[in-house]
């Protein structure tokens, strides 16, 4: 007997492209939604070919990765939204959907009649979660942009992520995409429990700078509440926990989590710097803080005498808590996140022995597993004949470019 699965029945609808708005449908259709995205005729989501761009890293058998971990269990029909009969396709999809997910650009939304003030007389049930760049409202409605611009440079997020006169760092690619797909995940949940209590959809929505400016909220705050952040990135804020320091060997460890009296004093016997112990510029914390330059210099020397594996050992014994920063080549052999099931073996070919699937776990919610993204198209004729169309309607629509 299969599973049941938490979201069996549920029709999301999925008019949306690149992966902070898709990573939600993907959510839903790991546990079981039949999640239909819609792409167009003309090859469709430009995402499909992220991992095969020459900039990109290169998979075994050049698997194309990012389509495998995104579109997983998903079905895909083309449909030319430009067209008066391609959007009478949409409007009959809509009207038997739960969920309908997009992110693109407002005025092509309102250019095409696909804002929810059009969708909604459809089917007043209907959940309409919309993602853009900068928000629904505001002189900056209508401009597009991608998480490293509107999350990671807009929020200020690349300004304050850097060393003292350090130049600004791009983020890497979905970082700010793929939490903000979970935000858009929670909003449609929280709109069905309240569909189910109320029996009525609605419109939800977030953006990207939206959640970089969630991510920046600890400092961030601290301007709503008057402050002008002046020598918050100083060098006399150099504290050495907040330091990285590198071993003999190239690798970095940090020691944020060093917090109190007694853990500092083990810290300085695993060095064998004993000698600082009764230093009265290292005694208390603010002392430190005051001194923090010296003693940053000081213990970045002595910890590049040793490799990092010979210093995790002595902090492990001395109970110093330290930690290494990790690697993303070593991910795949951590057993960490073998043991938490942060990734998991495919249930169908996709070309890799295991797939990293999302955060959230629910126990008793079944999952589907990972199955095999869709080829480009692959589901329209399916998706069409749901809606009563014949096999010759089907191939007139396909000869005509509408499908």
């Amino acid at each position: 007997m299969e599973d049941d699965f938490l979201f069996d029945g549920l029709r999301v609808i999925e008019a949306a492209t690149w992966i902070a708005a898709p990573v939600s449908g993907t959510m839903l259709a790991d546990m079981g939604a039949d999640v239909i995205k819609v792409e167009s005729p003309d090859g469709g989501d430009a995402y499909r070919n992220f991992a095969l761009n020459p900039a990109t890293p290169k998979a075994d058998d050049g698997v194309n990765y990012t389509w495998a971990l995104d579109a997983r269990n998903k079905r895909s029909m083309t449909l030319n939204l430009k067209s008066e009969e391609g959007m009478s396709i949409m409007r009959k999809l809509v009207e038997s959907c739960d969920v309908y997910i997009t992110n693109h650009p407002l005025a092509m939304r309102r250019e095409c009649g696909l804002t929810y003030e059009d969708l909604a007389p459809l089917n007043p049930r209907m959940i309409y979660a919309s993602f853009t760049a900068y928000g629904e409202e505001g002189p900056e409605r209508d401009r597009e942009g991608f998480d490293l611009v509107a999350y990671w440079a807009r929020s200020g997020l690349m300004d304050l992520v850097r060393s003292h006169g350090a130049e600004p760092a791009q983020s890497l690619p979905g970082m700010g995409d793929h939490p903000s797909g979970v935000a858009v995940y929670a909003n449609i949940v929280t709109a069905l429990l309240r569909r189910e209590r109320s029996g009525k959809g609605g419109l939800v929505h977030t953006s990207l700078l939206a959640n970089g400016l969630w991510s920046i909220s600890c400092i961030a705050q601290a301007v709503f509440g008057g402050s002008d952040l002046a020598g918050y990135r100083s060098p006399e804020r150099a504290h050495f926990n907040r330091a990285l320091y590198e071993a003999a060997d190239g690798r970095w460890m940090q020691f944020t989590m060093l917090q109190t009296a007694e853990q500092f004093d083990r810290f300085l016997v695993a060095l064998e710097a004993t000698d600082l112990l009764s230093d009265s510029r290292y005694a208390t914390v603010e002392s430190r803080f005051d001194n923090a330059l010296e003693l940053t210099a000081y213990l970045r020397g002595v910890l590049a005498q040793r490799t990092a594996a010979e210093w995790m050992a002595l902090f492990a014994e001395f109970d110093v808590p330290a930690s290494l920063v990790g690697r993303a080549v070593d991910l795949p052999n951590d057993p960490q996140v073998a043991a938490n099931d942060m990734v998991v073996a495919p249930v169908e070919d996709v070309g890799m022995d295991r797939v990293i699937r999302d955060p959230l776990n629910v126990e008793g919610v079944p999952r589907v597993g990972v199955k095999k993204a869709p080829d480009h198209g692959q589901h329209t004729a399916d998706v069409l004949a749901e809606l009563g169309l014949s096999d010759a309607e089907v191939a007139d629509l396909r000869g005509r470019g509408i499908v």
